[in-house]
């Protein structure tokens, strides 16, 4: 299950970074620009995966009850109530859009060009939504290879288009979005009439019970969905705090985290791979397997990110080169390059934690790891990192923010288990 999960996600990152080099041949504005959208952005994507969390989960148990019916209609739900919420998002987003900019230090320069690129973005993020939804769909009855494959085939045609819309149809920045939401628009013309003829979707829900349904919902996504979405607010404020060092430091620091978007790409197919597993035997009472399952992620994911980390740091001359020509924007990136990549072990380890206190239904947990991670370790020692050493200092500041959330968030699994351990 998780391969074509691997191999879908790494598709989607890939293509991000591409449209980032595309958008850093434009200068610094554009980068920056789009440097700026990356918090809203994660905003969104937290709020689509926290209802992807509780799709998964409750679809799957209803299966395994054996009321397919069921099933088929809170797939219908999820899709109608994440629509509607991610559209709502997206209104209050454009109407606030410039309060927004002045609360992340957007030079006032920037803004015209803001503007021009918010709406073609928002409709490209409600639509990667919709499409994320029908992933979330077919995963939850077992299917990761839809997902995985239409991954691949949205993410090449968007690299396809890039040029074609930036550049060849002179475009500019919203040419980037526009591709995106042709890609992704694409996408969810294969994927919805596949889950209908599938029979994994049904829209008659006036039959569902619908306050219970819509209850057994919220009970999931609500831990889930704030969980996710304190890394977006994380990302405002450090967005701020990296602000006051100028846009070139804005437009490194949305590459740093495309770069790392992309980097932890195992972990994140993990986190969609590993959760039915540990749900199963959880169901089973199989305490010491789940354990042991865990025990091989972690020391995987230590080792894979430790040497991902080396290789950034090795090659951060020639990647900052590469993904612009502004010479202020190379020299931030390549300290990040040179440091924040270090501490990915401590960063993967926290996000699979919170994925594993999720599946053992330990929500709050993972709510609290998400919390911490962000507001008591990577927050303060970037700010504290910033005072103390400029720019290089913020980057050391993340560094050891990650690596000490990492230690926290394996902490709070171990105790989390053993309580559950001790029930059983």
């Amino acid at each position: 299950m998780t391969w074509p999960m691997l191999f879908g996600v790494l598709s989607l990152m890939t293509f991000q970074l591409v449209d980032s080099a595309f958008i850093g041949q434009l200068g610094r504005d554009p980068l920056a620009a789009l440097g700026f959208t990356l918090p809203m952005q994660q905003l969104i994507i937290g709020l689509q995966v926290g209802l992807g969390i509780a799709t998964t989960a409750i679809i799957s148990r209803t299966l395994g009850e054996g009321d397919s019916l069921r099933a088929e209609r809170l797939g219908g739900l999820v899709v109608v109530v994440g629509a509607s919420l991610v559209f709502l998002l997206c209104i209050g987003l454009w109407l606030l859009q410039g309060t927004i900019m002045t609360l992340l230090g957007a030079e006032q320069n920037l803004l015209p060009l803001i503007r021009t690129y918010w709406i073609p973005w928002l409709l490209s993020a409600w639509t990667g939504a919709l499409l994320y939804f029908g992933y979330s769909v077919c995963r939850s009855h077992g299917d990761t290879k839809l997902p995985g494959y239409l991954m691949m085939a949205t993410s090449l045609l968007n690299i396809a288009l890039d040029p074609l819309y930036i550049f060849v149809f002179d475009w500019g920045l919203p040419g980037a979005a526009m591709a995106t939401v042709t890609s992704f628009g694409i996408g969810c013309a294969i994927v919805y009439p596949k889950l209908l003829k599938s029979m994994w979707l049904r829209f008659d829900l006036g039959q569902l019970a619908l306050l219970r349904a819509l209850k057994q919902l919220g009970s999931i996504m609500a831990p889930a969905m704030v969980s996710q979405l304190m890394p977006p607010a994380s990302a405002m404020l450090a967005t701020a705090i990296v602000a006051g060092f100028g846009s070139a430091a804005v437009a490194a620091w949305g590459l740093g985290t495309r770069l790392e978007f992309f980097s932890i790409v195992v972990v994140l197919a993990l986190t969609m791979s590993m959760p039915p597993m540990i749900g199963r035997m959880l169901g089973a009472g199989e305490i010491e397997r789940i354990r042991s399952l865990i025990r091989i992620a972690v020391r995987f994911v230590v080792v894979w990110h430790l040497v991902i980390g080396m290789l950034w740091a090795a090659s951060s001359g020639l990647a900052s080169a590469l993904f612009t020509s502004d010479q202020a924007v190379t020299d931030v990136l390549g300290s990040y390059l040179t440091r924040v990549p270090l501490s990915y072990s401590g960063l993967g380890v926290c996000i699979l934690m919170v994925s594993v206190c999720n599946a053992l239904g330990l929500a709050i947990r993972a709510l609290i790891v998400s919390t911490l991670r962000l507001f008591a370790c990577f927050l303060p020692f970037l700010w504290l990192g910033a005072q103390i050493g400029g720019i290089d200092g913020l980057m050391t500041g993340a560094l050891i923010g990650n690596l000490l959330a990492g230690a926290m968030a394996y902490a709070f699994y171990r105790k989390g288990v053993r309580h559950l351990a001790a029930s059983a």
